[in-house]
């Protein structure tokens, strides 16, 4: 195949992630736009096979059957509250990918001197550098989220002042070789100062803050990737790498907006430490007292009210709860109850955590209210339900100046005439700071698993 008809074929695989991205705006069409995305990636494969100038076609298709079974088993295999992980993991491996890409083209190109064009050797350097940051920042977020390591931020004193000498050594190189210097040692120091910088960059970043940082990332592996595209002439690299890229910090852009804080105050901030005296500890010393209720209570509670709110965390993915939750949900719909879900934009571990869960257990996407939404209803609700979340319905974020989320717009979920909280204990959430929703005197803690507390409660509307 000529190189017009593969620019040509690369033309309608643009159109089709183009497409794709489109019908992933939306979870109704988000299943249809998977499948748009995945034969355009089969049409990109077959166009770049049938290139004149092409070898190894047998090493190609091995590389190809064993990543892809590798990816097929994987995504068959991993549990949705596991989800963020293999997104850390997979973006990860595309930075890492990228990155090698680049390394191949300078060993390829460098021996001859003079043979590196600018063009070609800023893309290099540009793929190098933000693809090993990409993979290394992303196993230090996999390995956060899996809890391999401790998901509050790991510091120590002059991290900024090491992170900015680090990076400037990196640039420094890449700069270098783009002036002419194209020395082998040169590109190894740039890919293991990149990593080192990706790995410490993400280590004081605490696991609240995860869901932006894989935001990030993931448009650091999309700009990689574009990169790739230039180095390699290929325009399907370039558009889809940039697609991603800008996607991403858009998301980034957004996540940061959810949580109403700057994204260099994400980064460099060393958000999610333990706070000593938590503002629950002052209104139990007010006062206050949690109240806990059994299952039946709470079965009573939400039977015979006009309209019940359920707000969904982290805590109902890792009982893998979504289903039962829908069970009841469609028990208390029955009865004549209005339900609703009301969804926080950080709520879980990754961006759309909660909605993947809830469209897994085939929740009607009409149900799901976004926080802007969610909030105006809760003054008539007569039930919140809140499973497992803690930081995303804070009241400390809209009236504790000292507490570290101050300002976050959360789900004001104490406006409704009774609040339900299904907790397995009273440790903090991922944030790390304790919530006085749960001194409030409308409030009633569940206490348990999140799936055994929901199977009661459907066990016992239904025999109500």
């Amino acid at each position: 195949m000529g190189r017009n008809a593969t620019n040509l074929v690369y033309l309608v695989t643009i159109v089709t992630f183009i497409w794709a991205l489109r019908d992933l705006s939306n979870p109704a069409h988000a299943r249809r736009g998977v499948w748009i995305g995945a034969a355009g990636m089969v049409v990109a494969i077959a166009a770049t096979f049938a290139q004149s100038g092409m070898h190894d076609y047998g090493w190609i298709a091995l590389a190809i059957v064993i990543g892809g079974a590798f990816g097929a088993i994987a995504a068959r295999r991993v549990k949705m509250t596991a989800m963020p992980q293999m997104v850390a993991l997979f973006n990860g491996v595309g930075g890492g990918a990228a990155a090698l890409v680049s390394w191949a083209e300078f060993h390829r190109e460098a021996p001859l001197p003079g043979n590196l064009h600018g063009d070609i050797s800023v893309a290099i350097i540009l793929s190098a550098l933000i693809g090993a940051i990409s993979f290394a920042g992303s196993m230090v977020a996999f390995a956060k989220l899996q809890e391999l390591v401790s998901g509050r931020p790991i510091t120590y004193p002059g991290q900024q002042v090491v992170n900015a000498l680090l990076f400037a050594g990196v640039a420094a190189a890449g700069i270098a070789i783009v002036a002419g210097a194209e020395r082998q040692w040169l590109i190894w120091v740039l890919l293991g100062g990149a990593a080192v910088f990706g790995i410490l960059f993400v280590l004081p970043i605490g696991g609240a803050d995860m869901p932006v940082v894989i935001s990030l990332l993931n448009a650091f592996t999309g700009l990689a990737a574009a990169a790739t595209g230039f180095e390699l002439e290929n325009n399907v690299l370039i558009v889809s790498g940039m697609l991603v890229g800008a996607s991403g910090t858009l998301l980034t852009l957004m996540m940061g907006r959810a949580m109403n804080r700057s994204i260099a105050n994400v980064l460099f901030g060393a958000f999610g430490q333990v706070t000593p005296a938590g503002p629950a500890a002052v209104a139990g010393a007010d006062g206050g007292a949690v109240r806990s209720a059994t299952a039946e209570d709470v079965a009573v509670m939400l039977a015979y009210a006009n309209k019940v709110s359920i707000v969904p965390g982290y805590g109902m993915a890792v009982a893998q709860a979504q289903h039962d939750v829908r069970a009841l949900a469609d028990l208390l719909e029955e009865r004549g109850v209005d339900v609703s879900y009301a969804i926080h934009p950080v709520a879980g571990r990754m961006p759309g955590h909660m909605n993947v869960l809830l469209a897994e257990a085939n929740v009607p996407y009409p149900q799901l209210k976004e926080m802007d939404d969610a909030n105006p209803e809760f003054a008539r609700t007569d039930v919140a339900l809140v499973i497992g979340a803690n930081d995303v319905v804070n009241p400390d974020a809209r009236s504790n100046q000292g507490s570290p989320i101050y300002g976050m717009p959360i789900l004001n979920v104490d406006d409704s005439a009774a609040v339900v909280v299904l907790k397995r204990s009273m440790n903090p959430g991922f944030a790390g700071i304790d919530n006085p929703l749960f001194l409030n005197p409308k409030t009633v803690m569940l206490f348990g698993d999140a799936k055994e507390s929901i199977l009661k409660l459907v066990h016992d509307v239904k025999a109500l």
